[in-house]
């Protein structure tokens, strides 16, 4: 089933320690990726499986038992939330948003104020929008202002202009394995983070040497155990002809269906999109920069200009909450209006 939710009208940091052990990340590791982040998701994970509602900017709307929890303003034992934020573009200059680092504040300042510290942020990728060092550099200064105990990021295609993505790695990928991906475990939840944005030509792609990587890293888990995929492009076909899917995704869709609830978490496409195929449920970001086009209603998914007023209705960030134990992910987005 795939469903439109359209409420709108709608890297780790690491050191020089060596490559990620199969199924995760040391605890020193996972400490070394603390950081930052960029429009916000809130999701909550309960019994291995997520729920997703919208919400307002106060998080009132819509609330289920797993995103009271993620919600609540008080750490609940054994309960993880986390935050997702999305395509900063850091340096972007246009009429879509004249200043894409307000509103990345905006996003940060909103995450330090959910009520809660989140246990890690994910940056989905595209945290510049041209690669330079400058670039990178501002974003990661900027996101050491979140309150949060870690950081992580996945590369959107946007960090990885001319240089196949080394500047990036330079700045978010230490610790990470090949180009950039990684694993960890954290509240009873297992956690994928992949790159299919360095060798794209239309659409995402992986590559045999990462999806051999998952194919090792999944290996020993019980099929309860929940399991959370990031990646910047969609590993879903949301709109192909935008180059809005990955082209190997089914290889790695193929090693989770053992899985008894599996979400995958991604950015790219700039608005709120949520389909579930079997045991597997797909979770498209907002961004915090600017708005894209709708699949197929613009002659490409170039950059909108919309009304002052309106543009915060068109960012955001998400939260995400999981209880240890139970079966459902909860998340929440949240416009930055």
């Amino acid at each position: 089933m795939t469903e439109y939710h359209d409420p709108h009208q709608g890297s780790p940091l690491g050191g020089n320690e060596p490559p990620v052990p199969e199924h995760g990340m040391s605890r020193r590791q996972l400490l070394r990726h603390a950081g930052w982040f960029g429009g916000a998701v809130v999701l909550t994970v309960a019994g291995g499986e997520v729920i997703s509602h919208i919400a307002d900017s106060r998080g009132t709307a819509g609330t289920t038992a797993g995103t009271a929890a993620a919600g609540a303003g008080t750490t609940t034992s054994g309960a993880l939330r986390f935050v997702q934020v999305s395509d900063s573009h850091i340096g972007f200059q246009g009429p879509a948003n004249m200043d894409v680092a307000g509103s990345f504040s905006e996003a940060i300042r909103q995450v330090n104020s959910l009520g809660f510290r989140p246990d890690f942020v994910m940056h989905s990728g595209d945290l510049t929008h041209l690669s330079t060092s400058s670039q990178f550099d501002q974003v990661r200064q900027m996101m050491t202002g979140m309150r949060t105990d870690r950081v992580f990021t996945v590369p959107g295609e946007h960090d990885s202009i001319g240089d196949a993505g080394r500047a990036y790695r330079r700045t978010f990928g230490k610790g990470t394995l090949g180009d950039g991906w990684y694993s960890f475990d954290t509240h009873g939840v297992h956690f994928i983070a992949l790159v299919n944005t360095l060798s794209l030509e239309k659409l995402g792609h992986l590559g045999n040497e990462q999806i051999e990587f998952v194919r090792r890293d999944l290996a020993g888990l019980p099929p309860d155990t929940p399991i959370v995929v990031f990646s910047h492009i969609p590993l879903f076909a949301m709109y192909p002809q935008w180059g809005w899917s990955t082209d190997d995704a089914l290889r790695v869709i193929a090693l989770l269906r053992r899985f008894s609830s599996v979400t995958c978490l991604n950015g790219h496409v700039h608005q709120l999109f949520t389909k579930t195929d079997g045991n597997i449920t797909f979770h498209s970001a907002t961004t915090t920069a600017y708005p894209l086009p709708k699949p197929g209603r613009a002659p490409a998914p170039t950059p909108q200009v919309v009304p002052a007023r309106q543009l915060k209705d068109a960012l955001g960030i998400r939260t995400v909450g999981y209880r240890q134990g139970d079966r459902n992910l909860a998340i929440k987005d949240e416009r930055l209006a």
